[in-house]
């Protein structure tokens, strides 16, 4: 059988319409960038793997190094990439022929890696199928298009629209906010088409160029490889129209941040939701994940939002969640039920920011439900009213505090992985030393004389 036989529908329709020139053999590291290999396409027909060192996990998003390697030490060994055939998808920006592959990450003995994201979310999954469960996610995600950005020293500002005036904040919903982008809009959706992927819907949200794009329901890793790609794809098509798109959870001070929200529901091997009881109510699996949730999210947000930004996005009074109440169609929980039929019923996580990375942070969410559906732990009562006068903060305010959490969580680091949650945790020390050692503007202002 061919390798193009083996590859979406949608690849096979690119390629009988562009001669393949190259492909790029790609693999996600912690914060979710696309690392790997471009190789000419004579070349990918005759090699069924390549290699890359296994260091690409131990680096910070400054691009320094941690140091995470293991008894052996820091001897860099490469790792087998072998390409998973059914994530083939265009680059439909760019100007020749090009596919892209997204590889799953094994030692040289044919190990899996442990830290690699996408290895990660398949073991959590593959908990879940031990025990005949399904886990389905859908996610909604949320970031920004804004003015191009060259100097670090200065504020983002929104994009401009067609109107020639900058993107209007707090025009949530409006069809005519969203016609202020129509031009990036249009090369999403036509990359996405090219890509094969389906996208759900798209809104304007509550910032000053701020937009939201739902994807359907589906397989937790097929869901993590779209988002993956869909970054890239939002950025391409930002960039096409001269603007940035940024998956920062906080970009500009005082809008609204950027989430990604994750809904779940589990089925079993009959393909009924574990969560819908026989005569449509609510099971004990639907609150025992509620309570995984609940119990085990604050070890979690360390990996659901990753960086000293990413806390500035739990704040009151800006659609972002302070706390892991649970209620139903209250989107002032952390933890929302949705208004929908019983056989579609599912539990929302509205904690996770946009800069996540949606291996890591999907893996981590199904995590906390899977220990709370085997270890039948009950959520607290239901929450009425605004969550937001809850008393008391259940989340980490700090990524400090947050890694100390997830430092301390045996049990997220038994269903994750060991060895994964070692070398995130000294990534991420490291990643927080660094931005330790970096005097801000807001200091230099207030500080520098008056103190």
């Amino acid at each position: 059988m061919s390798w193009t036989d083996q590859i979406p529908q949608a690849a096979r329709d690119y390629l009988e319409a562009n001669k393949l020139d190259e492909v790029e053999c790609v693999i996600a590291d912690f914060p979710g960038i696309a690392r790997g290999k471009a190789v000419p396409a004579m070349k990918w027909e005759r090699q069924q793997y390549f290699h890359l060192p296994n260091s690409i996990f131990f680096q910070t998003i400054t691009g320094e190094w941690a140091e995470a390697a293991g008894p052996e030490g820091y001897v860099e060994p490469d790792m087998v990439l072998r390409p998973d055939l059914s994530t083939a998808s265009a680059a439909p920006w760019a100007k020749d022929g090009t596919l892209q592959v997204i590889h799953d990450a094994f030692d040289q003995k044919g190990n899996p890696v442990a830290c690699s994201p996408r290895n990660v979310l398949k073991r959590v999954v593959a908990l879940y199928k031990a025990r005949g469960w399904t886990p389905v996610v859908a996610p909604e995600m949320e970031f920004y298009l804004v003015a191009r950005n060259t100097d670090p020293a200065k504020a983002i500002s929104p994009m401009m629209g067609r109107t020639g005036r900058p993107a209007a904040a707090r025009q949530a919903y409006s069809m005519t906010a969203v016609d202020e982008y129509g031009p990036v809009i249009d090369d999403i959706y036509e990359f996405a088409e090219v890509q094969g992927i389906e996208i759900d819907g798209i809104t304007q949200e509550g910032g000053a160029g701020q937009i939201e794009i739902n994807l359907r329901h589906g397989d937790p890793v097929k869901l993590a490889d779209e988002i993956f790609y869909f970054k890239r794809l939002i950025r391409e098509a930002a960039l096409k129209n001269d603007c940035y798109a940024t998956f920062m959870a906080k970009p500009i001070e005082g809008e609204p941040g950027s989430a990604m929200h994750i809904h779940h529901s589990i089925i079993d091997l009959q393909g009924r939701n574990l969560f819908n009881g026989p005569h449509g109510g609510e099971t004990d699996l639907f609150f025992h994940f509620i309570g995984g949730l609940q119990e085990h999210m604050p070890a979690a947000i360390a990996v659901m939002a990753p960086y000293v930004n990413s806390y500035r996005r739990y704040v009151r009074n800006f659609a972002a969640p302070i706390n892991l109440e649970w209620g139903r169609d209250n989107r002032t929980t952390g933890i929302r039920i949705p208004i929908s039929p019983p056989e579609a019923r599912r539990i929302e996580n509205r904690l996770a920011g946009m800069d996540c990375n949606p291996y890591l942070a999907i893996a981590a969410s199904l995590a906390c439900g899977y220990l709370g559906m085997v270890n039948e732990i009950w959520p607290e009562k239901r929450y009425h009213g605004d969550a937001g006068d809850a008393e008391g903060e259940d989340i980490p305010t700090s990524l400090g505090d947050a890694m100390d959490l997830f430092d301390e969580s045996k049990a997220l680091h038994e269903v994750m992985g060991p060895d994964f949650a070692r070398v995130y945790s000294i990534v991420k020390h490291t990643e927080y030393d660094e931005f330790l050692q970096v005097i801000s503007p807001w200091e230099r202002e207030h500080l520098l004389l008056n103190v």
